[in-house]
């Protein structure tokens, strides 16, 4: 989580990359054959069209244009690839193509547009395999400029460590190299000019710098505003701290409007948070944490939006709290802010709390389900609990609805806001359980998070009524069953000890 640093903004300055084209391979086409024609008599018999002799493998023989060629790379799967480096500042567009014997790595920071400059958009094919060798090398979109990485259920594009590449990363290897930064223009609540608050989100001026880039700029006024499209992505190994207390997330979001398209994403093993949003109005969908060293959620700065379908697994000795919001000291900070979220799996290793509520934001969880051995739930600070309207911008205490939890505590006591104030939040919802006896399953993996008995027992609330981005189903929690085939196929690590080794290429 950040300490923020209310600070002035000025970028100056336009950066560009210079782009090397690399010549496309020439492919002959097979011949046609011919026709022989023999006596008279007999009937004449065209010779076979040649089957095309198949590709033999290894690495490409070029790079694609926007890209350099560095040589090659082999895998921990044996595979000979070719090695294309994306550097610099991307400032028209830039198509990363899925190709046999091809693999990409980032060098530096790699930066989509300018600030106030040039745009650009970056588009990843399905499929596609990036790596990162050290915590310097990261992506990031600059305000104005766009991402479209959409990958498949059966190829999601992965982005990761040179060590998962080699094949020589273990179950607790994190913070290999730096991570995603998608920076938008929609409303924050602290400024780096004038005041900390930005009330109704319509300062013009109301800017700040982003956790870990150096005078890297988030924040505006467009609350639809669209920073491109992300689905069935991997984010393997991120996370880097820059300096003391400023880090990069797995994927941090700042300041992202809700015309961006956030969905089927997986962060895995992060040194710092896996997605954390700064602000912004972006609502996401499908979203997987696990191994995260940090916060799994983490939330701050008047983030207002949805999340659907969230599962969070930390691993054995690792993680902090599964969710995070806001920071102390913020508690008069707007647009206030308002996070929702629905069918939740968070399972925490104990390290800390579940979730920590605070901030005098507002939160809401709608059929979810809590487990850990040490507690669920802790909430900080008077005004996060208080009742709506008594601030501006304020829609009242935290709301449990249809919430399954299984921790050795419920609710933390820790002389700020006290437990049995929490119970009564907690009982003031409907379908609530305290302390359930969990049965999350799963036999394929280490992580377990599928639904079992008690947890489908409870009757789910009807999420469709709170926000029309929820979709309503017959069950709580982020995996109904075995059969439920949601994360299946594009993510790694829940069904198998896959995370470790190295993606096949092309």
């Amino acid at each position: 989580m950040l300490n923020k640093q209310i600070r002035s903004v000025l970028f100056a300055g336009v950066a560009a990359m210079a782009v090397t084209a690399c010549g496309a391979d020439d492919v002959a086409s097979p011949g046609e054959g011919t026709i022989v024609l023999p006596a008279p008599t007999p009937t004449p018999t065209p010779t076979p069209t040649p089957t095309p002799t198949p590709p033999t493998g290894g690495p490409a023989a070029d790079c694609p244009t926007g890209t350099a060629n560095v040589g090659t790379i082999t895998t921990g799967n044996g595979e000979e690839v070719r090695n294309c480096q994306i550097s610099g500042v991307i400032t028209s567009n830039l198509t990363v193509p899925n190709r046999d014997g091809t693999i990409y790595s980032f060098s530096g920071a790699v930066e989509v547009g300018v600030d106030g400059g040039t745009t650009g958009i970056m588009t990843i094919e399905p499929g596609v395999v990036i790596f990162g060798s050290s915590g310097g090398d990261f992506l990031l979109v600059n305000r104005g400029s766009q991402l479209f990485a959409e990958g498949t259920a059966a190829e999601p594009i992965i982005m990761t460590s040179r060590q998962n590449i080699l094949g020589t990363t273990g179950v607790n290897s994190i913070g290999q190299w730096g991570g995603v930064v998608i920076l938008g223009r929609a409303p924050i609540s602290d400024c780096a000019t004038g005041g900390a608050s930005n009330p109704g989100g319509t300062r013009t001026d109301c800017e700040a710098i982003v956790e870990g880039p150096s005078n890297a700029v988030y924040g505006g006024t467009l609350p639809a505003d669209s920073s491109g499209r992300m689905s069935y992505l991997q984010v393997r190994y991120p996370g880097f701290e820059v300096s003391p207390g400023n880090e990069l997330n797995g994927i941090t979001l700042a300041g992202v409007g809700s015309g961006t398209f956030f969905q089927n994403i997986q962060v895995h093993n992060s040194s710092d948070d896996g997605v954390e949003w700064f602000g912004g109005r972006v609502n996401g969908k499908n979203l997987v944490m696990t191994g995260i060293d940090d916060d799994s959620v983490d939330s701050d700065s008047g983030y207002q939006g949805n999340n659907q379908f969230v599962l969070a697994v930390q691993r054995a000795g690792g993680g902090d709290h599964v969710m995070e919001a806001d920071s102390n000291g913020d508690e008069d900070a707007e647009p206030r802010q308002r996070h929702r979220l629905a069918n939740v799996t968070f399972v925490s290793s104990g390290q800390d709390h579940v979730i920590l509520l605070r901030g005098g934001g507002d939160y809401e969880f709608y059929n979810s389900v809590f487990n850990s051995p040490a507690a669920c739930i802790d909430i900080d600070s008077a005004t996060t609990i208080q009742a709506a309207g008594a601030a501006a911008d304020e829609n009242g205490p935290p709301v449990f609805e249809s919430l399954f939890m299984s921790c050795a505590t419920a609710f933390v006591d820790d002389g700020n806001i006290t437990a049995a104030q929490i119970q009564t939040l907690f009982n003031a919802g409907s379908n609530n359980t305290e302390s359930g006896t969990s049965t999350l399953a799963n036999s394929a993996a280490a992580f377990a998070f599928i639904n079992g008995a008690t947890e489908n027992a409870v009757t789910p609330f009807a999420v469709s009524g709170v926000d029309a981005f929820f979709e309503d189903v017959s069950y709580i929690g982020a995996v109904q069953d075995a059969n439920d085939t949601r994360f299946q196929g594009w993510t790694c690590g829940l069904y198998a000890d896959d995370c470790a080794t190295a993606p096949t290429i092309g």
